[in-house]
């Protein structure tokens, strides 16, 4: 594999021009860069730079509205809902979660559902924004099927990804973005790029059966993590992003989408609440002695503490040469 150095504003700048060039206006471009730029800073390969072509052709296609403006609207004063219009993600993320911040900050506990969006980023920035704040943060949601519940052969859930933060004062805080799926189907992607195999229990070939090549499984099915466990982690996943937003299913989202390679249309829940008043005064140092306990047990890593090392790193990333010219080549 070829590669070549990009700094990290050049990253940035790409992503936004690129964008500029097929559509998106300079709230939408910005958005989409920004969530671009901190994944490839971070080491979250699978969801900077990788994302770029399908953002593209959901643009083209006409699916995603590169000029959407999101509307905010309070159900109650603890549940706030964000349609995007037909934007991506971030640009809605962006719109809600600082009313999502002063929500929780006032009542404990509140949500942010959104809805009319197309979600194709990393979970852990919504979730990190929150825990800056010192909030608890967890947010979900739903992709066009990839995964078999346990058991089964045929995809029903989307790789439904999960993330949790967790504020540490004077600390990075404890952050995670999990696929309920053995594998985000991303890095299966660039496995297959890539010429690596993955670990036997990612996924099923078409026929059915196990397989360590990722290329077959991306012509097959992806397998939830922990068997069972994992299944029904990807089902709450299901009900928390469609269900409660009122969006669509997994299977309703292939079943409406019009198959130009980018993300379809769904669902993200966002669920933020306060330590300080949920806990009440002094829950800094008692849940700091559990961390510190934690992490003075050899081999232990904090959830996070990759991603946070990386961005300490403000020097030039390694991106995959054929990537840079496949998104030059759409600008």
């Amino acid at each position: 594999m070829s590669i070549k150095e990009l700094s990290l504003e050049a990253i940035r700048d790409l992503a936004k021009n690129v964008m500029v060039a097929n559509g998106c206006d300079a709230a939408n471009a910005e958005a989409l860069a920004d969530i671009i730029y901190r994944a490839e800073r971070d080491g979250s390969h699978s969801h900077g730079l990788f994302r770029v072509p399908g953002y593209v052709k959901a643009l083209r296609s006409g699916k995603v509205d590169g000029k959407a403006k999101p509307t905010i609207k309070y159900l109650t004063p603890a549940i706030i809902q964000v349609d995007g219009h037909g934007c991506f993600a971030p640009l809605a993320q962006a719109v809600g979660l600082p009313a999502l911040a002063e929500a929780t900050e006032k009542i404990g506990i509140a949500a942010l559902s959104l809805i009319g969006v197309h979600h194709f980023a990393a979970l852990w920035p919504e979730t990190e924004f929150l825990a800056d704040r010192g909030l608890v943060g967890i947010a979900c949601t739903a992709y066009m099927p990839s995964v078999a519940p346990a058991g089964a052969t045929e995809a029903l859930f989307g790789t439904n990804p999960l993330s949790f933060a967790w504020p540490r004062p004077g600390h990075n805080p404890v952050v995670y973005d999990m696929a309920t799926a053995s594998m985000a189907m991303g890095d299966v992607q660039i496995a297959a790029r890539d010429g690596r195999d993955v670990p036997l229990g990612t996924g099923l070939d078409a026929d059915g059966k196990l397989t360590t090549d990722p290329a077959a499984i991306a012509k097959g099915v992806l397998l939830p993590f922990g068997g069972y466990k994992g299944s029904a982690i990807a089902l709450m996943v299901e009900l928390l992003a469609a269900g409660m937003t009122g969006e669509q299913f997994s299977f309703e989202a292939r079943e409406n989408d019009n198959k130009d390679g980018g993300p379809p249309r769904g669902g993200e829940m966002i669920i933020g609440m306060s330590p300080a008043l949920i806990a009440g005064d002094g829950w800094q140092d008692h849940v700091e002695g559990f961390m510190q306990k934690m992490t003075k047990i050899d081999g232990v890593r904090m959830p996070g503490e990759r991603r946070h090392k990386n961005r300490l790193d403000k020097g030039p990333r390694q991106i995959n040469v054929e990537l840079i010219e496949t998104i030059n080549g759409l600008l």
